[in-house]
């Protein structure tokens, strides 16, 4: 195969969980770049600068709002999407966190937490690689982290999402592989994002994350797009159950 058609994404739509800003919004114009149509799935009504710019580079865009921690909407809004056109690429990059202390987490909390990052992520993979299956192709990508590898502090949540993120994707790569159909996953490091905005404005926080990543600087959300194009192309077919860290070396420490 020439190396130019390794990551040529035309003819395939993907679907991206939170790609209207940050690191969704990096994968979704990347794989857009590629040739990719887009399904944007979105808890709010904020997709539309994604959608604007995947248009203009001659990519048909649909937009869906969809509360992923009302986990009785799944079902409808993925059959919606599926009517609009079959999915090629799943990405669930959708994920909120909620800190505090192990001892004092509120229950409410743990659950949010739990239905958004894995929960919901597993519903709409159920759902989407169902049409996968019959298809015989797809790629699954999900966003898992470095806490699927560490502890963390004070985010009992969504460590354990993580982390159970992680086994997901082994899971279901030895049950889908077979059938033609990729699933892996992304463990970002420190990224700059508006989520890690108030590490990177603290000077003693932001030292010490600095000091501890080889590379010497916070990761940029297209740091992660270039692996989610590598893990969603003909590059990748025969990566399965892979969990790729994108940390600038920070495990490695």
């Amino acid at each position: 195969m020439p190396a130019g058609d390794l990551f040529d994404l035309r003819g395939r739509t993907a679907l991206v969980t939170g790609g209207g800003t940050g690191i969704g919004q990096a994968i979704a114009l990347t794989l857009a770049a590629a040739g990719a149509d887009l399904l944007l799935l979105s808890e709010r009504d904020n997709a539309g600068g994604t959608r604007d710019a995947a248009r203009a580079l001659g990519r048909e865009v649909e937009c869906l709002t969809v509360d992923l921690g009302d986990l009785d909407a799944l079902p409808g809004a993925v059959a919606g999407a599926l009517r609009m056109r079959p999915v090629d690429i799943l990405v669930n990059n959708a994920g909120i966190i909620r800190r505090g202390p192990a001892v004092s987490i509120a229950a409410a909390d743990w659950d949010a937490v739990l239905d958004v990052n894995l929960t919901a992520a597993f519903r709409l993979t159920q759902l989407v690689g169902a049409s996968m299956l019959s298809a015989g192709r797809g790629k699954v990508i999900n966003l898992a982290s470095l806490l699927s590898f560490q502890g963390g502090i004070d985010a009992a949540p969504y460590t354990a999402s993580k982390h159970a993120i992680a086994g997901l994707t082994r899971v279901l790569a030895n049950e889908w592989a077979a059938a033609g159909v990729q699933v892996n996953a992304i463990a970002p490091g420190y990224i700059s994002t508006e989520v890690t905005a108030a590490l990177r404005e603290s000077p003693a926080r932001n030292d010490a994350i600095l000091s501890r990543i080889p590379a010497g600087r916070w990761g940029r959300p297209q740091d992660v797009a270039g692996a989610a194009l590598f893990l969603a192309s003909p590059a990748a077919d025969y990566v399965n159950g892979h969990v790729l860290v994108v940390d600038g070396g920070w495990l490695a420490r």
